[in-house]
């Protein structure tokens, strides 16, 4: 299987860089980050990884500054960007279920959805109250994008099949998920929010760091972890929301 990987842009969220993408560094300083999902295809079968976020009015309301443009959903994405219609992606496979991750997931009718059993668990009953905003819990008065869904649920590695699979990178969220996929230019790591931006990877060598870590975080020993095994397994590393990915119509 020969797959090719095609960066999605869902829209656009507004963040503060030094608290979200790199821990400390730009503070104050106010960074436009795409809500990236991708598609993975061999050309007979369609993937997604994540859906990506929801309309302005929604990210406005309950999450961040941000703006999803006309023909920006994720299924108008997956067209434009793909030629792929809806009803032909067979599966998804959610890196976690935060709201920028899992919006418009219904749209996706005939597909089956994949997630850590870990990271479920806490959406369906996020007991942090900073996170009610990220999973959209039922005590905020809104319904979820996955409520009402099933899901297979996943724990630890998993090899959807020969070239595709499943690891937890939790640190981000409880279940966080990445995932690989082993191409002719080696293994490609989609990352998710495991890693936010390429200089996560880069890190610090004057200051002994090996990462950057994210500003956003719910475990900063898992996070560290997660870095690790990805650069591990990974030749190329696909971040969650950094503008550079669009760089490239597909990958490798």
């Amino acid at each position: 299987m020969d797959y090719k990987i095609i960066p999605l842009n869902t829209g656009t969220i507004t963040l503060d860089q030094g608290a979200y993408c790199t821990l400390g560094r730009g503070v104050g300083t106010k960074v436009d980050t795409p809500s990236t999902a991708w598609c993975i295809t061999d050309g007979k079968e369609h993937f997604l990884v994540d859906t990506g976020m929801c309309n302005t009015e929604r990210a406005n309301k309950w999450h961040h500054e941000g703006f999803q443009p006309k023909g920006g959903r994720i299924d108008e994405q997956l067209m434009s960007r793909a030629g792929i219609r809806p009803e032909a992606i067979s599966a998804v496979f959610f890196t976690h279920l935060h709201w920028d991750h899992c919006s418009n997931m219904k749209l996706f009718r005939n597909a089956r959805y994949y997630v850590q059993a870990r990271e479920l668990e806490f959406a369906l009953n996020p007991t942090l109250p900073p996170y009610y905003r990220s999973y959209e819990a039922p005590i905020l008065g809104i319904e979820a994008p996955f409520t009402g869904c099933s899901f297979i649920t996943v724990d630890g590695d998993y090899a959807y099949n020969d070239a595709i699979t499943f690891f937890p990178t939790p640190g981000h969220s409880v279940g966080h998920q990445s995932v690989a996929v082993r191409t002719a230019k080696g293994t490609v790591v989609i990352a998710g929010d495991a890693v936010f931006v390429e200089e996560n990877m880069e890190g610090d060598p004057g200051q002994l760091l090996e990462f950057i870590p994210i500003g956003r975080y719910i475990n900063y020993f898992e996070m560290w972890n997660s870095f690790k095994e990805i650069k591990r397994r990974a030749a190329l590393v696909l971040p969650g929301h950094d503008a550079r990915v669009f760089n490239k119509s597909s990958y490798p």
